[in-house]
């Protein structure tokens, strides 16, 4: 579709910014994500009112826009009672909702990229956001490359989904963690391998060969996975590691947890790992995972709460929660964290939406399948928030 084709091209629009009057009149199917074309015929319906709420709207509009690359522009463009934010898309689904939410309270507006955990760190990194939000915590390159203090804290809890979409099998698969290893190194290759159908009895698994999923982009949900398979399968730990981009054997990888969901809906006989909130939206079966308590878990937001309830607090609030030993925890479970200059020209407002996040901001977690932080992560997150205090990167 070409802007010459009798149609007005506006780039990077957020349909959410119109006032409700005139956002109501303007059909949501027009709205493209990245190139966002208006038909001429609805443009009567606007008039000057989108014009103005353009012109009102051009900072905002500027801290909205990323580059080819995923880097969200500078956000000195902002105003001052506007705060920009890029990383996780595991995330993504909660902070969609926190932004207005929080404009409500504050009247502060909120614009936040889902570009990946890797792109938003380096957001942060290059002073081009005022926070970023990550499913892994800074690394000691990235918290040298930062140089200034930085604050990092967990915004919420939640679980990743081995995910499947298999013919016939809507529910009720069963994996171990080396199995999902195996698997992803290639020694796992058909769905009715003897191994799986071992521990899935009675199940009709198709001899077809098994098609892996992965992130293409920097992921905190990839440091998440590939944290816990190098936790219980020693070869994956050799051969691949850990971290946000890792050499993936084979597969296909997908830019974002939609990225991902999209593909498992496309491609028969595949496996891929995604967030909890879009598993559910997407309706993507999931597998339950065998904990180290040798019990078979469903991914929900009580099994992240039962997961996270086993690490003490708060030394680990810059900790992967990964094979929990809690008996009825899920053990891919993970936090997401946002990360800020300490003392950086927004900190104190960062600081204020932190806190509203770490309290008020959790009352609507559980209806988008997040676990609410508990009190004594949210005691320890105003504490880390008033000190001002760099916190340090962990991996345990």
């Amino acid at each position: 579709m070409k802007a010459g084709d009798g149609l007005l091209q506006i780039r990077s629009f957020d349909r959410s910014l119109l006032i409700p009057r005139i956002r109501s009149k303007i059909p949501k199917k027009i709205f493209i994500t990245n190139s966002i074309y208006v038909m001429k015929k609805h443009v009567s319906i606007l008039g000057a009112a989108l014009l103005m709420a353009l012109a009102i709207s051009s900072a905002t509009l500027t801290s909205c826009g990323g580059n080819k690359n995923g880097a969200a522009a500078d956000s000195t463009a902002a105003t001052t009672n506007t705060l920009t934010g890029a990383g996780s898309t595991f995330v993504n689904p909660i902070m969609t909702h926190w932004a207005p939410e929080y404009q409500k309270s504050d009247s502060v507006t909120v614009n936040y990229q889902a570009v990946g955990s890797g792109a938003g760190i380096n957001n942060l990194i290059d002073h081009t956001v005022d926070f970023a939000g990550s499913d892994a915590p800074m690394n000691k390159d990235e918290l040298a490359r930062a140089k200034d203090p930085v604050t990092q804290v967990p915004d919420v809890i939640g679980a990743v989904c081995i995910s499947y979409n298999v013919a016939g099998m809507t529910s009720g698969l069963r994996f171990s963690g080396p199995m999902i290893a195996d698997i992803y190194l290639g020694k796992i290759k058909y769905w009715d391998d003897a191994q799986i159908k071992k521990m899935n009895p009675g199940k009709k698994l198709p001899h077809a060969e098994i098609f892996t999923v992965h992130r293409s982009d920097g992921s905190g949900t990839t440091a998440i996975v590939t944290n816990y398979l190098s936790k219980v399968s020693q070869t994956w730990k050799d051969s691949v590691g850990e971290g946000k981009e890792v050499k993936w054997p084979n597969g296909l990888g997908g830019k974002g947890n939609a990225g991902v969901a999209g593909i498992l809906k496309q491609h028969d006989n595949s496996i891929g790992y995604i967030e909890l909130a879009y598993a559910m939206q997407n309706s993507i079966p999931y597998a339950d995972v065998q904990n180290s308590s040798g019990n078979f878990v469903t991914p929900s937001v009580e099994s992240a709460a039962a997961a996270a309830s086993a690490f003490p607090m708060p030394e680990n609030i810059t900790s992967f929660i990964t094979n929990t030993s809690a008996p009825q925890g899920y053990p891919i479970t993970g936090f997401s964290w946002l990360m800020f200059y300490s003392n950086g020209p927004k900190a104190n407002m960062v600081k204020k939406f932190v806190q509203w996040v770490s309290t008020k901001g959790q009352d609507d977690s559980k209806a988008l399948f997040y676990a609410p932080l508990p009190q004594s992560i949210a005691s320890a997150i105003a504490a880390e928030v008033q000190s001002g205090t760099a916190s340090a990167a962990s991996t345990k």
